[in-house]
């Protein structure tokens, strides 16, 4: 899933300013609810993703979490968590975790960007394309647990099965 990005020509003090300008761009629905974040809406192939925008300062970091519009039952929450640790050894960038005050799973990632300049338009859209396409690829994983009642390890085995050939 390949975003559009705009040129890599303006400077700014905040990343978020990079992120709005780079959703408004795209004409994705967004809300900035301050200096230190932004949420947007984006449509996938799956559901809608909601990405979250967070800038600390202090930190120097800009962090990504896209949620699945979902919640985790307390039932299958040991089940969902097995899921996150073989998800999470897959991984190269970012990580899958659950929201513990909702049950929300979704995918973080983090930039760091203190003592350089502010990311360019593709380095958060690369941010971007990263964090919806593992969601994606991880989504019927997600709901083979929830939903289906599988094991994580059946869950995964199923939604990593690579076709072969041609019909």
């Amino acid at each position: 899933m390949a975003t559009p990005g705009i040129e890599d020509t303006f400077d700014v003090a905040n990343p978020l300013d990079v992120v709005e300008e780079l959703v408004s761009s795209n004409q994705w629905p967004f809300d900035r609810t301050g200096d230190d974040e932004l949420s947007v809406c984006v449509q996938g192939s799956w559901c809608d993703y909601n990405l979250g925008f967070s800038f600390a300062e202090g930190q120097g970091t800009l962090q990504v979490a896209c949620a699945y519009d979902t919640r985790i039952p307390k039932h299958r929450l040991a089940e969902v968590h097995a899921l996150l640790a073989l998800v999470n050894e897959r991984m190269f960038l970012g990580h899958f975790d659950v929201w513990s005050e909702d049950g929300t799973p979704m995918f973080r990632h983090a930039l760091l960007v203190r003592g350089g300049p502010a990311p360019t338009p593709a380095q958060v859209g690369a941010m971007i394309d990263i964090a919806l396409s593992e969601c994606e690829r991880y989504y019927p994983a997600f709901q083979y647990v929830l939903w289906g009642g599988k094991s994580a390890r059946e869950a995964m085995d199923a939604a990593m099965l690579e076709t072969q050939g041609e019909a």
